[in-house]
C-alpha cells in the first residue's frame, strides 16, 4: 500500500515520504495511529507543495540567522543572577536561559542549539560566548553579575 508518512518513523522513513509499505503495517498500524494516510494524487501533489513551502521558510529563516549573527558581533548581553558571598551562581547559565535573554534583552531569535557552552556559567564574570549557525560562527560578550 502506497501510504505518506505524517512524521519520521525509525526504519520506514522521514515526514511527508512517500512509501510503499505492506498492507499489514499500514491498517494495522500507521493508519490508526495516524503516523501516515493513503497516498492518492491528490494528497501526493498537495504534499509536495507542503514540501517546497517549508523547505523556502527554512530557506528564510537561515538568512534571517544570517543577519542575526552580523548584528551579534556588538552585543554585550548581561545576566543577574542570585550568588552565594564567594561569587558562585545557585543556578548555572545554559544555552536555553542565554536565548532567553538575547530574545528579551537585544530582540535576536536564535535556536538553544546554536550557542557554544562546554559547560552551565556558575561564576560571575565577563565570558565570551561562541555561536555557531550553520557554517557560519561569531561571538559576543556575556557579563554575569550578582543580583
Amino acid at each position: 500500500m502506497k501510504v505518506i508518512l505524517l512524521g519520521d518513523i525509525r526504519g520506514t522513513g522521514k515526514k511527508y515520504d512517500v512509501k510503499n509499505v505492506s498492507d499489514g503495517y499500514a491498517m494495522n498500524f500507521l493508519l490508526p495511529n495516524k503516523l501516515a494516510e493513503r497516498a492518492t494524487d491528490e494528497r501526493i501533489k498537495n504534499m509536495e507543495e507542503l514540501k517546497q513551502g517549508q523547505f523556502e521558510k527554512a530557506r528564510i529563516q537561515a538568512d534571517l540567522l544570517e543577519k542575526n549573527l552580523d548584528s551579534l558581533k556588538k552585543v554585550q548581553l548581561e545576566i543577574r543572577e542570585k550568588t552565594t558571598e564567594k561569587g558562585s551562581l545557585f543556578k548555572g547559565i545554559t544555552p536555553s536561559v542565554i536565548v532567553k535573554e538575547l530574545k528579551e534583552q537585544v530582540h535576536i531569535n536564535l535556536p538553544a542549539d546554536a550557542v557554544v557552552l562546554e559547560k552551565p556559567i556558575k561564576e560571575i564574570g565577563d565570558y565570551t560566548i561562541g555561536v555557531v549557525v550553520g557554517d557560519s560562527k561569531t561571538s559576543f560578550k556575556l557579563v554575569v553579575s550578582s543580583k
